[in-house]
């Protein structure tokens, strides 16, 4: 019984190549509503003047709080592996006033 309560439960999710290529970004900005939350991911250059996103995702609030705890606790399990991930800077030397409400990750 438990074993088919189990397959009922399980997702199948199709990786494509492409999408299992990924994408690298090394900024993401985050704008929340009442209803969702987008995050957008981007790409910044040295020396270039323009930074692409390269993907946003569209979440609601509560998958939203689900990620922040599977994002700590996957970080948390990385620095007991690998060590303490350092940060260079608090914030980006850059200007990051695009309007709206904004977060920065």
């Amino acid at each position: 019984m438990a074993e088919q309560l189990q397959k009922q439960n399980r997702i199948n999710i199709e990786l494509t190549e492409e999408i299992a290529e990924g994408e690298y970004a090394n900024l993401a900005m985050i704008a929340h509503s009442s209803s969702e939350f987008v995050i957008d991911f981007i790409r910044l250059m040295p020396g270039l003047p323009k930074a692409k996103v390269k993907s946003r995702v569209i979440i609601t609030p509560e998958h939203a709080k689900r990620l922040l705890a599977a994002l700590g606790d996957n970080i948390k399990k990385f620095e007991a592996s690998f060590g303490e991930i350092k940060q260079t800077q608090d914030t980006p030397s850059f200007p990051m006033n695009f309007g709206g409400t904004v977060g920065e990750a």
